[in-house]
């Protein structure tokens, strides 16, 4: 009789378990779209207020001063609410005249925040671009500070425009194949670290991993880290990867491997022994083929298709670009720390 108690006990906390886990993913889905509701009613707000302002300022000749008046009446209404500024009223109304012809950029936008929809709106003029960052902001969650950075960094262009090097359409289904165009971009820029114009690979490796997060950041959504230099055992040789990614839109391995020299044919055969080792030591039966990226520090399109063309695994080759550290020229020409110090004597004996 007590083992029987003990067995529901034991069938009971699974239950509960799974109850709170169910709950709770529930509590965040509805927190969620409470926050979204309350967005969504926001910037209707807004886009009405800059509406009134354009129609009237057409109808009426309203200028500056009654969109300062109307700014300043506001907040004495409502005082605990930001946003009432003339500054803000005057984005409201570029807001709305900038999107008011446009059905589909404006339906977009609705699901951002406030301080997103600035950015986009200031910094990104081509609407299929606005359309991009609107879309990517809302998907993947980016904050102000991350939209920035993309923006900056020209994402839509490295991972839109940009013509890529790879053999993914030949070898994927179709879906698969966009899906990992649009992974791959060209060039991917790592800002955040600096380099020697002579570093070696595993420099770049060290200063990827020493950050991990803007690393991830800007090879984009779906990345889960596996390991640097990944051990597999072949033969009697064990051969080291530079970096294992799992990707789980794509649900495969990717193998990056890092180059500080421009793209060279032999690369590739390289590449095509890893992902043979990885598929054969590391693929689940559910995991598709594993795909590999080839990360250099330069490339001719012409010599990189060549090299792909009898290739039968994916395999994408692109650059990189990081801050490079005071050229050698230029720190020639500056004066060196003593040469400082003796010059800051001769000024203050």
């Amino acid at each position: 009789m007590s083992r029987q108690r003990t067995e529901i006990t034991k069938s009971g906390l699974r239950e509960y378990a799974t109850l709170v886990a169910e709950l709770k993913e529930r509590i965040r889905s509805a927190q969620i779209r409470a926050v979204r509701s309350v967005n969504r009613e926001l910037i209707k707000l807004y886009w009405d207020l800059g509406k009134a302002i354009v129609e009237r300022q057409k109808r009426l000749g309203w200028g500056r001063t009654v969109v300062e008046r109307l700014a300043h009446d506001l907040r004495v209404e409502f005082p605990d609410q930001k946003g009432f500024s003339s500054r803000n009223l005057w984005e409201m109304r570029l807001f709305y005249e900038t999107y008011s012809g446009r059905p589909k950029l404006q339906q977009l936008v609705a699901e951002l925040p406030w301080g997103q929809n600035l950015v986009i709106l200031h910094s990104v003029h081509d609407d299929k671009e606005r359309e991009y960052y609107s879309r990517a902001t809302a998907q993947y969650g980016w904050s102000r500070a991350v939209l920035t950075h993309q923006i900056e960094t020209k994402l839509y262009h490295r991972e839109v425009k940009a013509k890529k090097t790879h053999n993914f359409r030949r070898l994927l289904p179709a879906r698969q194949a966009h899906v990992a165009d649009g992974m791959l971009k060209d060039p991917y820029i790592f800002d955040f670290i600096t380099l020697e114009p002579d570093a070696k690979e595993r420099e770049l490796e060290q200063a990827l991993l020493q950050h991990l997060r803007r690393f991830l950041i800007e090879l984009g959504k779906g990345f889960a880290f596996v390991g640097s230099q990944y051990g597999l055992q072949v033969g009697k040789e064990e051969f080291f990867l530079d970096l294992l990614f799992y990707h789980l839109g794509l649900r495969r391995y990717i193998v990056i491997d890092l180059k500080t020299v421009p793209f060279k044919p032999e690369f590739v055969g390289k590449m095509n022994f890893y992902l043979t080792a990885v598929d054969e030591q590391l693929r689940h039966p559910d995991d598709k083929p594993s795909l590999g990226i080839i990360l250099c520090k330069d490339k001719d399109d012409v010599v990189v298709e060549f090299a792909l063309r009898d290739v039968h695994k994916p395999l994408g080759v692109t650059r990189y670009q990081v801050t490079a550290r005071l050229p050698k020229q230029l720190s020639e020409a500056l004066p060196s720390v003593s040469e400082l110090k003796r010059q800051l004597r001769n000024v203050n004996p």
